[in-house]
Formats: C-alpha cells, sequence, structure tokens
C-alpha cells in the first residue's frame, strides 16, 4: 500500500490533471496551430523574400525545408508537449532532465523577442487599416513613405503596440477554449475566404500573369546557392511555421492523447503553406501591375505599407475597399500567431510559480511592450531583432528539439505516436529523418545564417 505521503502527491496529480485545460476537439488544435502558423510572416516576409530570391529557387528551397526538416521537428515538437503536458520552459526537464532546461528558456526568449517586435509590426498594420478605412490611400510613394513615418514612431508607434499587445493579452487571458480556441474557431475561416476572394481579384488586373511569372516561373539556379536566400528560406519557413520556438508545444500539452498528431502536423503545414502562396497570388500581381518592383526589393517594409496601399490608390474606391480588406486579413493573420507566441511565456508562469492565466497574460504583456521599446523607436532595431530572435534562434530551437527527440528521447516519441495509432512505418520514417536529416539540415541553415548575417553587420571584418 502507498504512502500517505505518496497517496497526496498521486491524488494532487490527479487533480491537476483534471484542472488542466483541453481543447474542445482536435479540428480546434488544428486551427489554434494554423492560426499560430499563419502570420504576417506570410503577407511581410513571404513576397520581399521570394522576390530577393529568385522566385522560383526561393520557393524550391523554402519547400525542401518545409517537408525535410520542419514536418518532422513540428511532429517531435506536438510530442513534447502532449507527451509532458508542461509548459514550453518544462516540457525539455520533464522529458529529459535538468541539462535540457536552457532549451525551456530558450522557447520563452525566442517567444517574447519575437512578440516584442511583431506587436510593432501589429501596430503599423492597425494604423494603415484605419487610415485607408477613414482617411483614403496615399496617391504617390513620396505620400506613402511620409504617411508609414508617422505610422511607424513616435506615439502612433507606441500606441499600435500596446494595443495589440492588450489585444492579444485579452485573448489568452480567456483560456484554451474561451479565448484562443474561439478565436481561431472564426478567424482562420474568414482569413481564407478573405485571401481567395483578394487573390481571385488580382488575376484580374493586367500585370496578373507577369506577376506569377516572377513569383513562381522565374528561375535563377545561382540563388540556391546564395548564402542570403538561404538565409531566408530557413527563416521564411521556421518562422512562418513557428517551429523551434514552443508555440506549438504549448498547443499541444492541451492535446488528448487521442489525437494523430502526424496528421494534425501536416494540416498545419499545409494550410500555412497555402496562406504564403496565396499571398504571394495577391501581392505579385499587385506589385507588378503598378510597376513597385523597386519599391519591394529595397525595403523589408516596402511590400506591406508602402507598394499594396500605393498601388491600390490609383484603382480609386475599388482599391480603397480592397486594401481594407487586405489589411484587415493581414491583422487577423497577425493577433492568431501573436496569442501562440504570448501563451509560451504565460503557460510557463502558470507551470512554474502557479499564477493565474490571467494575472500571467497581462504581467508578460507589459514586460514584453517594454522590451519591444527599442523596435518601436528604430526599424534598424526590428529589423535586427527579426533577424536574431525571428531566425537564429528559432533555427536553433528547431535543431535542439530534434536532438532531443530524436537521439535522447526517441522511446517516447515512439510511444506517444503509438498510443495514437500512428503506424510503425510512418514513426520509424520520422525518427529517421529526425537523426539523420534534420540535425544536418538544420546545422548546415543555421551555420549559413549566422555568417551571412555577420558578414552584412560587419562588411570590414
Amino acid at each position: 500500500m502507498p504512502a500517505p505521503g505518496k497517496l497526496r502527491s498521486i491524488t494532487d496529480e490527479l487533480r491537476l490533471m483534471a484542472l488542466k485545460e483541453h481543447w474542445r476537439s482536435g479540428f480546434g488544435f488544428v486551427l489554434a496551430a494554423a492560426g499560430s502558423a499563419v502570420g504576417l510572416g506570410n503577407l511581410w516576409g513571404f513576397a520581399y523574400r521570394a522576390s530577393q530570391g529568385g522566385g522560383g529557387a526561393f520557393l524550391l528551397l523554402y519547400v525542401l525545408i518545409v517537408l525535410l526538416v520542419c514536418l518532422p521537428v513540428l511532429v517531435a515538437e506536438m510530442v513534447l508537449g502532449r507527451s509532458t503536458a508542461q509548459s514550453p520552459l518544462l516540457a525539455p526537464v520533464a522529458a529529459a532532465g535538468e541539462a535540457w532546461r536552457p532549451l525551456g528558456w530558450l522557447f520563452v526568449m525566442a517567444s517574447c523577442g519575437i512578440l516584442a517586435f511583431y506587436a510593432v509590426l501589429m501596430g503599423w498594420t492597425a494604423h494603415t487599416l484605419v487610415h485607408a478605412l477613414w482617411v483614403g490611400l496615399p496617391e504617390d510613394m513620396d505620400t506613402a513613405k511620409s504617411l508609414f513615418a508617422s505610422v511607424s514612431t513616435g506615439n502612433s508607434a507606441l500606441l499600435g503596440q500596446g494595443g495589440s499587445l492588450a489585444l492579444t493579452a485579452a485573448v489568452v487571458a480567456a483560456g484554451v477554449q474561451g479565448g484562443i480556441e474561439r478565436l481561431s474557431r472564426w478567424a482562420l475561416p474568414l482569413l481564407f475566404v478573405l485571401l481567395v476572394g483578394l487573390a481571385l481579384w488580382a488575376a484580374t488586373l493586367s500585370g496578373a500573369v507577369g506577376g506569377y511569372q516572377t513569383f513562381l516561373v522565374r528561375w535563377d539556379s545561382t540563388q540556391l546557392l546564395n548564402p542570403t536566400t538561404i538565409r531566408n528560406a530557413f527563416t521564411q519557413a521556421f518562422f512562418s511555421i513557428g517551429t523551434g520556438i514552443g508555440c506549438i508545444l504549448a498547443y499541444s500539452a492541451y492535446l488528448k492523447s487521442s489525437a494523430r498528431l502526424p496528421r494534425e502536423a501536416i494540416a498545419v503545414v499545409g494550410l500555412d503553406t497555402a496562406v504564403g502562396l496565396l499571398a504571394g497570388l495577391i501581392t505579385f500581381p499587385v506589385v507588378i501591375s503598378f510597376g513597385l518592383q523597386e519599391t519591394v526589393s529595397e525595403s523589408t517594409v516596402g511590400a506591406l505599407f508602402l507598394a499594396i496601399p500605393t498601388g491600390l490608390a490609383s484603382l480609386g474606391p475599388a482599391g480603397r475597399l480592397v486594401a481594407v480588406l487586405f489589411f484587415s486579413l493581414a491583422y487577423l493573420a497577425a493577433i492568431t500567431s501573436s496569442v501562440s507566441l504570448l501563451e509560451v511565456p504565460v503557460a510557463s508562469l502558470m507551470d512554474r510559480l502557479g499564477w493565474s492565466r490571467r494575472r500571467s497574460a497581462w504581467l508578460m504583456a507589459v514586460l514584453i511592450f517594454i522590451a519591444g521599446l527599442p523596435a518601436a523607436m528604430s526599424i534598424p532595431v526590428l529589423e535586427v531583432m527579426d533577424s536574431i530572435f525571428g531566425g537564429v534562434l528559432l533555427i536553433l530551437g528547431g535543431l535542439l528539439i530534434a536532438l532531443l527527440v530524436g537521439w535522447v528521447v526517441p522511446k517516447r516519441f515512439q510511444k506517444d505516436l503509438q498510443g495514437s495509432q500512428t503506424s510503425a512505418g510512418l514513426i520509424r520514417l520520422m525518427l529517421f529523418f529526425l537523426r539523420w536529416v534534420s540535425p544536418a539540415v538544420i546545422t548546415a541553415g543555421l551555420l549559413i545564417s549566422v555568417v551571412d548575417l555577420w558578414r552584412q553587420w560587419f562588411p570590414a571584418a
């Protein structure tokens, strides 16, 4: 018979398991996880990086990285979350011991760092949407640059950043089912309706065929070996899908054991890739139709905040309506991603300190707002934060997940997937990729990314 102390421990554990939040359904999890993946990275970064990387060459690299690297690592991250039922901070320790605690801190640091600058981008998006709705669109590029300068600096930038974080905190504080899942159930379907509608509209533009050729057909084989294109492809893949920062891990901790993780992971990757492609089918026809290629290629913000509003202004009221719909879509995508980013530190505080969800959400929103002030005040700082938190640390996190699950706790991976009736052959295949393919490819991508950034930041070194 167990000792009284052990009985109390078992009773407490059962009570905590009963109190643990869960998704209402597997479909709700897929929508939330897809919402985590679908964000401004699809709309803001995809077009810019594809235009820099030779169109088709960039797309080929991106798809290969997603299928061969991100998909197996995404399943591993899901397994880590579900099998431990712990927050991103504690899950690595629960799985493999104290030696892996730094990975938990990496998840928290990366998610907070990304959200710190991501909220600034959300603020810019919100201001552009409000301006298009109530005032109108800039008629030329000089006016667009002046408008963007007013939106991206001073009190306007702080107001947009703070308001976006407050909205994010309100959703997270409402809980898994009442906040995150409820948002995802209506936001994701609406997002796809807007995407498809805008893609059909873009197909009617005079430059649509040229846009498709630039985006999908244009081929420059030299870009396959270009370090910047390789870095951009890795960054886009990891940032867009959200692998390596603990968001999917946090969501998977609320999954029931019956969910079939490979199927859920394929659905998330498929939805995210579809959004990126649809966004390209909107952005590139607009850019080509209105002769805005130079603006897009020169600036990371050019495609979203300068080129699209200026191009659409020439269409009069119809262009203004399209702009309102496009930036509504962009903000909708952004909020579903920001919610998943905030869930990482919030779940970690709840697990580590026993705080309430509401208290954790609002405290972290305040701290992240403060951490994001440098990005709100300086676009170069924002771009550096994007490269470090949204690039290097994500790729590093993905590498460590592959090593942890593939080499340190492979039996946990096998046992968890066997429990959800995944075929033995598929489990062996994913484990092979986790062990022998993903670590090697991610290590190469990480080294190339670090060297390329170093050369850009310190050209004389």
